[in-house]
């Protein structure tokens, strides 16, 4: 089996400073979407690692949380797309957990949900936790330059075995294709 992991806000939505805290606000970047059912029809599993600390701010709660998620299955689905699971951590940064990235905890829970070994899994992100975790789990990791990938390509540069794409359909371009 194939497992993509995907970060969310930044890769497959835009992202928002101000934390994306509705349906409403769920807004896919261009071209991300079409990825994610490319990589659906290539046979690829596709899941989502992400960050989710508004949850322990307040500034949403579990249903709301759950609403954003079903916006995007629901948008994936019209395209042939689905994502085959979804591990948030719902901590804020203080919480020192283990499933907050950087920390490898959710990529572990994904691996053992979908049985592969850390090795075979590509992880996708924008920010510098997402290339961290990757690495403390043992995945290989790419960049994209949405979101916070820009600023986050300064920190990486110094890694030669990170692959850097434009975006999330790109990166899948990258992978099928490369």
């Amino acid at each position: 089996m194939k497992l993509i992991i995907l970060d969310r806000d930044g890769v497959i939505n835009q992202d928002s400073k101000a934390y994306i805290k509705s349906p409403d606000e769920w807004i896919p970047i261009p071209g991300s979407l079409q990825a994610i059912a490319y990589l659906n029809q290539s046979g690829f599993r596709v899941v989502i690692a992400t960050n989710q600390s508004g949850l322990a701010r307040g500034l949403f709660d579990i249903d709301t949380l759950n609403a954003i998620h079903r916006k995007m299955q629901q948008e994936l689905s019209k395209i042939g797309g689905h994502i085959d699971g979804i591990f948030f951590c719902p901590h804020g940064p203080e919480a020192q957990c283990l499933c907050r990235k950087p920390q490898p905890g959710m990529l572990i829970q994904a691996s053992q949900r979908f049985l592969c070994e850390a090795s075979t899994i590509l992880c996708i992100g924008d920010s510098l936790r997402d290339i961290e975790a990757a690495e403390r789990f043992g995945a290989r990791s790419a960049l994209v330059l949405t979101g916070n990938g820009v600023a986050t390509r300064e920190a990486i540069q110094h890694k030669k075995n990170i692959a850097v794409y434009n975006d999330l359909a790109a990166a899948v371009q990258g992978l099928l294709n490369g």
